[in-house]
């Protein structure tokens, strides 16, 4: 049976882990546009899910505040 992981970023739900039957590895389901480029992605890690996960939303963040200053 397989197992997953809610995955949040700054208390914000943005998808799930989904853990490999006897691996390591974990596919990323997004659910948050932010994090949309993720979707379906294998990873080694729950961690290295995490750490992407909260490296692309914050950057994607970051990007859509500078965009919307802008105008």
């Amino acid at each position: 049976m397989r197992k997953s992981e809610v995955i949040e970023v700054d208390g914000v739900f943005v998808g799930a882990a989904i853990l490999q039957d006897n691996r390591d590895e974990c596919a990323f389901y997004a659910t948050h546009d932010l994090v949309r480029s993720l979707h379906g992605q294998i990873l080694p890690s729950l961690k290295a899910i995490r750490s992407e996960a909260a490296r692309q939303f914050r950057g994607m963040k970051r990007a859509d505040l500078s965009v919307k200053t802008l105008v």
